[in-house]
């Protein structure tokens, strides 16, 4: 039974103290969604004997078939936990740390006046109450754009760790996502059960083992850490790491039995707590904590007080030593009932342990005190979050997390989650600041609003606010800041994300970084040509209920879907065909997006003519620096920085003039591309005039490269001089975009263009058996391993390997065929790679691969030849 009602729920979000917003993450199948179970179950929404096996947040069919989660899902819950005085002090102080300001162990108090509304409203809420809006998101990479969505609107995550594989390739992923985020995490060391029922590994083995895992976790976390946000490293002692087992609704922080030791020993519990951690060591016979083992005869103090403990009960259940089993359910205060007594084996040891140390109480007590209320986060968050000048109104107000009635609305819609209604969609989001009420006007600002001007702004009014529960979902009147929510009626002016306000100058909040790209592409067309208008249809509804995926029309005529592997692409197809578009479609076979580049200098000063042949543009082309064209796509170097910065930065990082480097003129393609075109011409008279024409031809000609209409990366061009005719009218935008499309096409051409494909870093789990079988398929995919490392503890190795996308199809089964099963591959987009070969020499790979891409765009079968783009000197 649902231990809260939406009153309450609606009362409850005024308490913004009392409120946290959490995301779970991990690596796919360390237990994310089971372990959301324990609290589902715990706030009532589901029967404790289903938990672990129902996996509520996954609301898909085809979720429940696969084992995997396809999309994030929100689900706000109710709870009630009573902090002690030491958790009221350690979360003031680590607020403090966070926001800067003085410990206040009493800061919740300003929820009183909406307790006291609440009390009015003869709703039963009061400060022990807590509001948990938490958001169940994907591990598979392929879906690791929900992911970076879920963080977006939250401000914890709980990141879960299986105890065996340890620390993943998509654990680093999610983990740098969420610190970019400066969203806290805290730890869930899962699957313990594995550990002692399959692995039998003895206590001091399991505890090296987490060990291992915290410290990788730490690692990650101080490698990408964010001084803003203090010291987010993870620890037991410090009750930020929790260990169990999601499947068996177990689980415990340190603090739980320090609580029960620290009665015995008659000490304080925050001191017992820091001893159980870490080389300590209890002498029962001289009553004294040593930090050595004395040559192994001394227990450390983890093993001997807590997993000996589980061991024993563990142990006792699995040989049905039933006198055993009495004897120790008295020692630690379980009593079956009912059926219960009944049970034999793993449905015994599950409820026994469920009972004793429930998994639910373990995280609602990392969450409560470890992780940050909206008011709190608010104040460091607000810097990554606005766009505009931070220190007016809107800002302001998600600084301060302000919900009073003069206080600007500011929402971001995160992602589109389909109803039930087909073709309708929910915006989803976070707001920030205000609050927003069903019927109430507001401007609807898309990612590409510039302030001031109209494009992308509608101003319309709020159909209804709903709270997100998981599959369902509840109606209510207003959502004030600090709380996710859906929306209705928004889907028809967002396409993917965007920000809702009320105030006239406000800015957009900042549009996500996906840490995957989308580089698989397939085109699609309908079976009946009388379909076309659904497929038509059916994609745009398939690009507003994904993240990442792309949809768009080439101007072959082609329909292309384009996502960031496989399985994305498998999902969004299956989508498209059953739930968008209702009739089937014929799917090409997929194929990869490549770049174009220059690996040289041009050979020569390229020059083109206008059509008209008054206007002459001269310009090179040569590469751009190493690792540039990566800070570029991660927003380290942009067009919004202020140039001087910007040029400095140019200057003493990657050895460019700075007189050159202040004069950047654009980014492109789309103004935020990793290719640069500078203005190195002296004396031009009328040259500001012909800017955007330039730039203008300068972004087309890099969104459409010379050899095969792929994207150009990485090319930096100079424009060394310009001939204008003395009268404007002959200098239209007309003669000066094409003709500077074709120089930068010469330019391309003249400096040893190259092609870049894209590359997966591919990390490959089997047994050590099976290593060969996974190097033959690697090999035969242009794929090569760069590390290889045994998991302590176990027989299994972690292989590292680099393989190209083009030859990843089919690469799952191919290895699992060449392993007998024993291999599990998780592949992720790593780097741009260049392929060998001069793709102007016939019979080279990238030639053939060039080629390859324009027959498939319809374009003529030969690349164009230079003389083409360039005109006499």
């Amino acid at each position: 039974m649902v231990n809260f009602t939406v009153d309450q729920l609606r009362a409850m979000m005024d308490l913004k103290h009392n409120i946290r917003n959490m995301s779970v993450i991990a690596h796919v199948d360390h237990g994310k969604s089971t372990l959301t179970d324990s609290l589902v179950s715990k706030a009532g929404i589901i029967a404790a004997k289903n938990a672990g096996d129902a996996r509520f947040t996954d609301t898909r069919a085809d979720e429940q078939e696969r084992c995997i989660t396809i999309k994030s899902t929100g689900i706000s819950m109710f709870f009630e936990y009573d902090m002690d005085a030491e958790e009221k002090l350690a979360q003031a102080a680590a607020e403090a740390q966070l926001t800067g300001e003085k410990a206040d162990a009493g800061a919740s108090s300003a929820n009183s006046s909406a307790i006291a509304t609440a009390a009015a409203a003869n709703v039963e809420i009061n400060d022990k109450c807590y509001l948990i809006n938490l958001i169940d998101s994907p591990g598979h990479v392929d879906f690791s754009s929900e992911v970076t969505a879920a963080l977006r609107v939250t401000d914890g995550a709980l990141v879960v760790v299986d105890c065996i594989e340890g620390v993943c390739v998509q654990t680093e992923t999610v983990l740098r996502q969420a610190i970019s985020e400066r969203v806290r995490p805290v730890l869930m060391v899962n699957k313990v059960d594995r550990a002692l029922l399959e692995l039998q590994l003895p206590p001091e083995e399991m505890y090296q083992s987490f060990s291992r895992a915290i410290e990788s976790v730490n690692v990650i976390i101080a490698t990408y850490n964010d001084a803003l946000m203090g010291d987010v490293q993870v620890y037991p002692e410090k009750g930020t790491v929790a260990f169990g087992s999601g499947l068996h609704q177990w689980g415990f922080t340190l603090k739980k039995f320090a609580r029960t030791y620290a009665a015995k020993f008659n000490t304080d519990e925050s001191s017992f707590m820091q001893k159980l951690w870490g080389d300590w060591f209890y002498d029962q016979e001289a009553k004294k904590w040593k930090t050595q083992s004395e040559n192994g005869t001394l227990k450390r103090a983890f093993c001997q007080f807590i997993m000996d403990p589980i061991c024993k009960v563990f142990e006792a259940v699995m040989e049905d030593k039933t006198a055993k089993i009495e004897k120790m359910l008295k020692v630690i205060g379980v009593t079956l009932k009912g059926d219960d007594k009944e049970l034999k084996g793993k449905p015994l040891l599950k409820r026994i342990m469920q009972k004793w140390i429930p998994a639910a109480d373990a995280i609602l007590e990392m969450i409560v005190v470890h992780l940050p209320s909206p008011v709190a986060a608010q104040k460091y968050r607000v810097d990554n979050l606005y766009d505009g000048p931070l220190d007016d109104e809107t800002a302001n107000a998600i600084r301060t997390c302000d919900t009073g009635p003069d206080a600007p609305l500011c929402m971001y819609v995160s992602k589109m989650v389909p109803t039930s209604d087909k073709g309708r969609f929910y915006a989803f989001g976070r707001v920030f600041a205000g609050r927003i009420a069903t019927g109430q006007k507001c401007r609807i600002l898309g990612p590409n609003y510039v302030p001031g001007k109209k494009t992308d702004l509608w101003v319309k009014n709020i159909q209804r606010t709903i709270v997100m529960m998981g599959r369902y979902v509840e109606q209510v009147q207003d959502v004030p800041a600090g709380n996710t929510c859906g929306l209705v009626g928004v889907d028809q002016y967002l396409l993917k994300s965007g920000t809702i306000t009320t105030a006239e100058n406000a800015h957009c909040i900042k549009t996500m970084k996906f840490s995957v790209s989308p580089v698989v592409r397939v085109a699609v067309e309908p079976k009946n040509s009388s379909d076309l208008p659904k497929l038509v249809e059916g994609m745009k509804r398939l690009a507003k209920s994904d993240p990442m995926v792309l949809c768009y029309t080439e101007e072959s005529g082609e329909h292309i879907i384009a996502g960031a592997g496989e399985l994305h692409l498998e999902i969004c197809l299956k989508d498209l065909q059953e739930d968008f578009m209702g009739t089937e479609v014929k799917i090409s076979d997929p194929v990869v997006s490549y770049r174009e580049t220059v690996t040289g200098v041009s050979s020569q000063t390229c020059l083109s003519k206008s059509p008209n042949k008054h206007n002459r543009l001269y310009a090179t082309a040569e590469p751009l620096a190493d690792g540039l064209p990566d800070e570029i796509e991660d927003g380290k170097v942009n067009a919004r920085d202020d140039f001087k910065l910007r040029a400095r930065y140019l200057a003493d990082t990657h050895g460019w003039d700075v007189t050159e480097a202040r004069k950047i003129w654009a980014f492109a393609p789309d103004g935020t591309g990793p290719n640069i075109v500078l203005d190195a011409t002296k004396g031009v008279n009328y040259l500001n005039e012909i800017k955007e024409s330039v730039v203008g031809g300068f972004q087309q000609a890099c969104g459409q490269g010379p050899m095969a209409d792929e994207q150009v990366r990485g090319v930096c061009v100079k424009l060394l001089d310009v001939v204008l005719h003395a009268d404007a009218i002959h200098r239209g935008m007309g003669q000066i975009q094409p003709t500077a499309r074709r120089v930068v096409h010469a330019c391309i051409l003249t400096a040893s263009p190259g092609v870049l494909e894209p590359v997966y870093l591919c990390e490959i789990s089997c047994p050590q058996d099976a290593m060969g079988g996974c190097y033959g398929v690697l090999t035969r995919r242009r794929g090569h391993v760069f590390s290889e490392e045994q998991r302590p503890g176990t027989p299994m190795m972690t292989l590292k390997a680099y393989l190209p996308v083009m030859e990843s199809f089919g690469f799952t089964a191919d290895l699992r065929a060449g392993t007998g099963g024993k291999a599990f591959p998780q592949c992720v987009f790593d780097h741009w790679q260049m392929m060998g070969g001069d793709p102007l020499e016939a019979g080279t790979k990238s030639n053939e691969v060039m080629l390859g891409v324009r027959k498939r765009k319809g374009l003529s079968p030969e690349i164009p030849p230079l003389d083409r783009f360039l005109d006499r000197l």
